[in-house]
Parts: C-alpha cells; structure tokens; sequence
C-alpha cells in the first residue's frame, strides 16, 4: 500500500488523488506490515490436480440442470400452459446469459478471485434452482432459472477456466480438457437424474433437490486455493521506481505549477471580490484568512487541486483512448474475411445447432414414441457424445495435417445435413442416431479457439474471442425461442428445423467461402495490407 504525505493543515484528497505522483515525495506507508505479492509459477502439478478435479465437478454440477433443461421443459410446458416459444427462453436464458455477460464475469474473476467468486456464485445457482420450485408463473423463471442460474454459471465456467490456467503452463490443454468434460458428464447424468426425481417427487421437489446439490459448489469453491505467496517488503527505492507510469499524472514543470496556481488564487479572488459591500467585507475577511495560513500549507494545498485536476483529465482521456483503441481494433478484426465470416457462423450456428439440446425430448413427444421405447433419454446421448467429440476433434486438432478451419467447416456442414434430416426420424432408435451425431458435432466447441487463434493471431486473441462469445451467447438464447415460435405457427416440427438446418449450413458454407486460398492470391496481387490487418494466410500456418 502507498501513500503520500500531506500537510496536517491539507484537506484530504480523494482516494485516485492520493496516488504517488512524480514531484512529490514518496514513501511506503505501514511498511512493517504490508508485504509484496508475488506469484509462483505454475507447478504443472501438486495441487493443481486438486483444481483440476473441484473445476470438473464444479461445471458438473452447475451445468448439469442447465444443459437437461429440455427435461423441466417438457413439465412447464404442461404447469403453466404456455407456448413452445415462450417457454424456451427460460433455457435458452440459462444457457445463454453466462456467455452475454462474459466480459462482467472476467472483471469479477480479476477483481475478487476464483474462490471468492466460486463461493458467491455456488449460492447465485442453488438459490436460482429452489426459488425456481416457487415460481407462480412463466415470467418469474425467467428472472430465478434463466438470469440468477445462467449468471451464476458464467461467473463460476470464468472462475474455473482462470484458476486451472494459473495452476498449468505445460500441460494447461490436458487440464482444460478435463474440466470441461464436466458439463457434458453432468448433462448425461442430469437428464436421467431429474427426469427420475419428477416422477418421485414431482417439479417442485426436484427443482429443491437439485438446488441443495448445487451447494455442494460452496465446497468446490474453498478449495481453489489461490497460486500467490507472501515474500518479504521491497524496499523503498525499488518500490518507488515499480510505481506504475499511469499513477504518475504530474509531468509538468514547477514553473507551470507556480503559474496554475497564480491562475486559481487569481481567480478565487476574483470570484469573491466582487463590486458590492457584502462581498468587498466578504474578500477583505478572506483575505485576512489566507494571510494567517502558513506559506508552505498553502502551497501544499493549492498544488494539491491542482494535481488532482491533472490526475482527472489525465485519467479521463486515458479511458477515452483506450474506448477509441478497443473499437479501432474491433473494425480492424471485421475486416478479416475469415473473421468477419466465423462471426456470422458462430452466431447462425448456435441459433440452428443448440435447439435439440433443449428441445429433443418434445420432438420424440410430438413424433409419439413410446415411452416404452426409451432406454436412454435422448439428452443423455447427447451429453455424452458431445464429451466423446470434445475429445476426439481436440486430438485431430492437434496434428499438424489437419487444417482446424476445414475441420470446423466440416462439423458445421454436418450438423446442417443432420438437423434437415431431423423431421424424417420417426421411432427411437433413429432419434436416438441423430442424438448421437449431433452430440459428437457440438463438440466442435473444443477446437474453436484453435481456429480463432489461427484466424486473428495470438496477439489478438483475447479481444476476438470475446466478441465471438458474446455473439454465441446471443444465438444460445434465440435459437430456441425461433423454434418454438415455428412450432406455435405450424403445429409441427419439420419447419423449424429445416430453418435450424439452413443456419447451420450456410454459417458453414460461409466460412469455407471466406477461407478459399483464392482470396490469397488475390491479396498478393492488391496492394499492401494496412497494419495489424491478418490475411488468411495466418489461418494455414498450423
């Protein structure tokens, strides 16, 4: 902690203000009991396994109601009376707002910790599920099950994605991996576990049995010790020269000090001094006032407004250029091709690709299968296939022959061809097929940030990213919603995947369009690329 001194005689500045500033001393404030942070490096090991297996049941057993909520939505459909459409926001929310608020939950992550928000967050999910129990009406799970839940899910998915980073360097892909089988694990025990306390409990009884499951995230969250250690207190040369460049907002020479603070003793006085009685009895007591302050207090207080004015407009236009650099490199990142066309897909492939996951446990009910038929339910499937192809496309990522664009194009053509096929599928066992395959290609989700870093670089990886979130996150909650609309309006299923399809496919045929190596001839021949815009070309360096 630093501070620095100030006059007995000064007003207080504000906390921003009382930052060490160059010009004025410095010195280290309670040294005797502050210590400097310092984080050790990642073991690769240790209690990083530990991380590692409270992260895996933690997105277990947040994910799991969320991502099975096809199963509840079958029940609220028959409680509340409600269309197909507008019962599925309440999923779709779920899913959905953890990736909208992204940017919130990687502020919190760095601004409180992973355990801290773990903890919070465990008690954001398992009150959303029990009040979730209570709900009057379809509007009130909006609010309890698709805000309180899907945020609590966000916050605690960046909780345990930022601690295992800090825990692994080397073996950091094998640690993530691991972690975000959990979900998928969790939406194929789920869909069998609530679909079982339904019939012995009813709605309301599973919604509460889940919740207090949930708090078993409290435990998950104390162990996520953080990666820091307590070394001995620098000392007071070097801590002066680590003071960080923005904190140093004094960089004018004493002669402007001297004239600012003419300019604003000039202008007190004249301000005061004005040309009636009260005031000129006013001006003279004023005067007689600061005659009777000590030169040096005065000095020191008039050199501290003006600091702190300098600290406001420095720190007013730091922020607008960092507001102007975000979105001069937001228009630079839309003018790759590639980028600009995984945006569209990404976006079009979670409104076509993420409604069966929600919904195909009512298209089996419309398509009267018997329920005798059911040896699995057919989330289940889902679930677990999307676990099997994380892991299998993550490992056909990593060979050095296999383009991660081509082979991320080529899920999303599958899954097109996949969803269109969706309203011939008439018994069990076809469904039950189709499940399979569209699990397997969900799990595409493994190797897009492959194909974002090769797409924009590494450098800019972390802005990209967040913008195809966000996208996602949007597509997540109206891609269910369409359906159900399409459902309302037809009476039938066949018209809404067939649109489902088409999203996917042509988010597909986009990308592969964008990706063709014409377009880098096509580059060498045009004259040169502006900087920090990416051809293609960084895209078929793997």
């Amino acid at each position: 902690m630093w501070g620095c001194p100030s006059s007995p005689g000064a007003a207080p500045a504000p906390r921003a203000a009382r930052r060490c500033r160059r010009g004025a001393q410095v010195l280290p404030v309670h040294l005797h009991s502050s210590e400097k942070m310092v984080f050790q490096k990642p073991p690769d090991g240790g209690w990083g396994w530990v991380i590692v297996v409270v992260s895996f049941f933690t997105q277990f057993l947040c994910y799991g109601s969320p991502l099975a909520v096809g199963v509840l939505y079958l029940e609220w459909l028959d409680t509340f009376g409600e269309g197909k459409g507008k019962t599925a926001w309440v999923g779709s929310l779920a899913n959905g707002i953890g990736l909208l608020a992204s940017p919130v939950c990687s502020i919190c992550v760095s601004s409180f910790g992973a355990r801290p928000v773990a903890i919070f967050s465990g008690f954001m999910v398992a009150g959303g599920l029990m009040m979730s129990s209570f709900a009057p009406n379809i509007y009130f799970l909006y609010i309890s099950y698709g805000i309180v839940v899907g945020l609590g899910c966000g916050l605690l998915y960046t909780a345990t994605v930022t601690i295992t980073c800090q825990y692994f360097d080397k073996r950091r892909g094998l640690a993530l991996g691991l972690i975000s089988t959990g979900s998928s694990v969790g939406l194929f025990i789920y869909a069998a576990l609530q679909r079982e306390l339904i019939e012995l409990y009813g709605l309301d009884g599973c919604l509460l049995i889940v919740g207090a499951l949930s708090l078993n995230i409290l435990a998950c969250g104390s162990l996520m010790r953080p990666l820091e250690s307590y070394g001995s207190p620098p000392s007071e040369k070097s801590c002066v020269d680590k003071v960080p460049d923005q904190y140093f907002v004094y960089h004018e020479k004493e002669k402007t000090v001297e004239e600012n603070i003419s300019i604003l003793e000039k202008g007190y006085v004249d301000e005061r001094c004005v040309n009636t009685p009260d005031n000129k009895q006013d001006c003279i007591l004023n005067k007689n006032v600061l005659s009777s302050i000590n030169v040096n207090e005065k000095d020191t207080y008039k050199k501290k407004v003006v600091e702190q004015t300098n600290f406001c407009k420095q720190l007013a236009k730091r922020k607008w250029q960092l507001y102007l650099n975000y979105w001069e490199e937001t228009v630079v990142l839309f003018k790759n091709k590639v980028f600009s066309a995984l945006f569209v897909a990404i976006l079009l492939f979670d409104i076509g690709g993420f409604p069966p996951a929600l919904l195909m446990e009512d298209i089996a009910r419309s398509a009267n299968v018997n329920e005798d038929d059911y040896h699995m339910p057919l989330i289940s499937i889902i679930g677990i296939m999307t676990a099997v192809g994380k892991l299998i496309l993550g490992i056909l990522a990593d060979f050095e022959w296999v383009n991660t664009l081509y082979l991320y194009v080529t899920t999303l053509i599958m899954m097109g061809l996949a969803l269109f096929a969706i309203p011939f599928a008439k018994s069990y066992l076809t469904l039950a097929m189709l499940s399979a395959i569209l699990g397997f290609l969900t799990g595409n989700w493994s190797i897009f940030p492959y194909v974002t870093t090769k797409t924009v670089g590494i450098e800019k990886l972390t802005h990209a990213y967040g913008i195809l979130m966000f996208f996602a996150g949007l597509g997540n909650s109206l891609g269910p919603p369409i359906v159900g609309w399409f459902y309302d309006w037809t009476q039938e299923y066949d018209t809404a995947f067939y649109f489902s399809g088409l999203c996917v496919s042509l988010g597909g045929f986009l990308l592969l369009l964008a990706a063709l190596p014409c377009w880098n001839a096509c580059a060498k021949q045009s004259s040169k690329l502006p900087p920090n815009t990416y051809s293609y070309k960084v895209a078929f360096s793997t």
